[in-house]
């Protein structure tokens, strides 16, 4: 069962197109690799599913519904959270506080309820605390609660941006690369936790990522885009041997 769609969604910048006419889904509880040369049009993908961009043409349908046209909290609190290029943490907080603020993204919980029903609050940010503090264990990032993030190496500081997103309590994931820049052990790490994610939480996730090791490694599926088109999907196996990818992007040395 397909848990997001996409169809045939085009997105053109001052005329040339980043995407067109792309057509995948996404189904339930799988881990879906999104590859493809820099470029390729990965990340636009990414941001039009997420609401940052909105797509020229076409539609994204999540759970049966259609969220173009919503903006990214929105898409959020209907159940599809994203990762970013990089770490996007807030660097001067807490990495607790860094997903306590994540918590927040996806409830509502406004200044007159603060004001006039304490105890309530007082009662949520006790709960909020006590989810992020286990999302921190399950990370093995429960040492570094009170370290600001900025203070943390790169690899965990990719892991709680990973922990953010988890925060959220999204259903679907978006991860943007997640393992760039990472050592090789690192970025064993971070599969295995990727794993673990569905398969312990009954997460569906999405990777955009240049690894070719952890994609092959950890995805159900992988889809192909070449210059905004689509050009394959299946298995890893299939992927590896067919001709189009070679030539388009597996043959290539990575710089």
């Amino acid at each position: 069962m397909a848990i997001l769609e996409i169809k045939k969604v085009t997105r053109n910048f001052k005329g040339l197109s980043a995407l067109c006419q792309i057509d995948a889904e996404v189904r339930e509880g799988e881990i879906l690799g999104i590859i493809g040369p820099n470029g390729a049009g990965k990340t636009t993908l990414f941001n039009v599913v997420s609401g940052f961009l909105p797509p020229s043409s076409g539609d994204i349908l999540f759970e049966g519904k259609s969220i173009v046209g919503l903006r990214p909290d929105e898409i959020v609190r209907k159940g599809v959270a994203r990762s970013f290029q990089g770490t996007s943490l807030f660097p001067a907080s807490s990495c607790l506080g860094n997903l306590i603020v994540a918590h927040h993204l996806h409830k509502e919980f406004g200044f007159w309820q603060s004001m006039f029903n304490g105890q309530s609050y007082r009662h949520r940010e006790e709960e909020v605390a006590k989810k992020s503090l286990k999302i921190l264990e399950d990370l093995n990032l429960s040492d570094k609660k009170d370290v600001a993030a900025r203070d943390i190496p790169y690899g965990y500081q990719k892991m709680l941006g990973v922990a953010m997103v988890l925060a959220t309590n999204a259903r679907l994931l978006l991860f943007d690369e997640p393992v760039a820049g990472m050592t090789p052990s690192e970025s064993l790490a971070m599969g295995e936790e990727i794993r673990n994610i569905r398969n312990k939480q009954g997460k569906t996730i999405v990777l955009v990522e240049h690894n070719m090791k952890t994609v092959m490694e950890i995805c159900d599926r992988i889809v192909v885009i070449n210059h905004g088109i689509k050009i394959a999907e299946g298995p890893p196996e299939v992927i590896q041997a067919d001709p189009q990818v070679i030539e388009a992007y597996l043959g290539q040395d990575e710089s």
